[in-house]
């Protein structure tokens, strides 16, 4: 099914990595910065809600589905720019409705303010605002008329089996339909991908997920006209190594691999990059981590000079250094 929208999708192909192992990659990927024990950067996610704002002020500005993934958190910035999680996609958000009726909810909600008012005197700092300004911001979702989005089965089920019966599928329709009620950023994750043994099968069976859940949302973006305005990227932490190994698997490689962007300005049915014939090196168009999220946070129109400053006064960018790679935009 993804073949069939290839030309409304750019192919990154000269992606290299400085990081190798999952959880470093991972937060590589996500924050364009290494990780460090002294301090936790912030996601794209977060930078672009800390730059533009949310665009629903009743739902998260920005959501996780499938599982937190390392580096796509709030990091030195307020904890209101981390992603809500969501486990199970068609199981909408836990714990969102009470078990008493709204006039008892709203008078317990008083009581707890009323508690809380002292120690707000006492402890008036930024820390204590934003734990506050956390639960100001659950109680306006569970009272809010747009919660619906995150419930699937108000989808017609044409459209849900088009994306798939599992996760990853349903996922991509949730986001779908969070993305339509002004949601700004939201993530879907897939996992299963390292593949040290019985690679074949499991990357046979994976993409029959990805092709028919990515394919399905495209197409569902352009038929609604959301796709123009709307970023779509495929991303992974590192490649898998161009040679099987002895247990039939392929093993970690961060020096060459791709991905794939789509909508949001980009220029469709184009590739930059190129790797040599056997896939171990990337020999045209190389790119670093940095410059792709540089070019993610370009096509957001998110500032790349902007300097923000973390607690203990250090600059950050939203992609390092990074700079875009501009032949990708129409």
């Amino acid at each position: 099914m993804l073949a069939k929208q290839m030309d409304k999708v750019a192919i990154v192909r000269g992606l290299s990595t400085t990081q190798g192992a999952h959880e470093q990659g991972n937060y590589f990927m996500h924050s364009s910065y290494t990780m460090r024990g002294t301090i936790q950067h912030p996601g794209i996610g977060a930078w672009l809600l800390r730059m533009e704002g949310r665009t629903n002020r009743t739902l998260p500005g920005s959501v996780c589905i499938g599982g937190g993934s390392v580096g796509g958190g709030s990091g030195f910035m307020e904890s209101k720019f981390a992603p809500l999680q969501i486990g199970s996609p068609t199981a909408g958000v836990p714990n969102s409705q009470t078990n008493v009726g709204s006039m008892q909810f709203d008078e317990r909600l008083s009581l707890a303010n009323k508690f809380d008012q002292a120690f707000h005197g006492r402890y008036d700092q930024k820390q204590v605002r934003a734990y506050s300004d956390m639960y100001d911001d659950a109680v306006r979702l569970m009272k809010s008329e747009d919660l619906k989005a995150f419930n699937l089965m108000e989808e017609d089920a044409k459209v849900r089996a088009e994306y798939g019966d599992n996760g990853f599928g349903q996922g991509c329709l949730l986001a779908r339909r969070l993305v339509e009620n002004d949601v700004r950023h939201v993530e879907v994750t897939l996992g299963g991908w390292d593949t040290h043994t019985n690679n074949f099968q499991a990357v046979e069976r994976l993409s029959a997920t990805l092709d028919k859940a990515l394919g399905a949302l495209l197409q569902d973006l352009e038929r609604r006209g959301m796709l123009e305005e709307t970023m779509v990227v495929l991303c992974t932490e590192f490649g898998r190594t161009p040679v099987i190994n002895e247990n039939d698997g392929r093993d970690h490689y961060p020096k060459a691999f791709s991905a794939l962007i789509a909508g949001g300005g980009i220029k469709g049915g184009t590739v930059h990059g190129k790797t040599n014939e056997m896939g171990t090196e990337v020999v045209e168009g190389k790119i670093a981590v940095p410059d792709f999220n540089a070019t993610i946070a370009y096509g957001l129109g998110l500032p790349l000079d902007q300097v923000i400053y973390s607690p203990s006064k250090r600059p950050f960018t939203v992609a390092d250094k990074g700079q875009p790679i501009m032949s990708l935009f129409s």
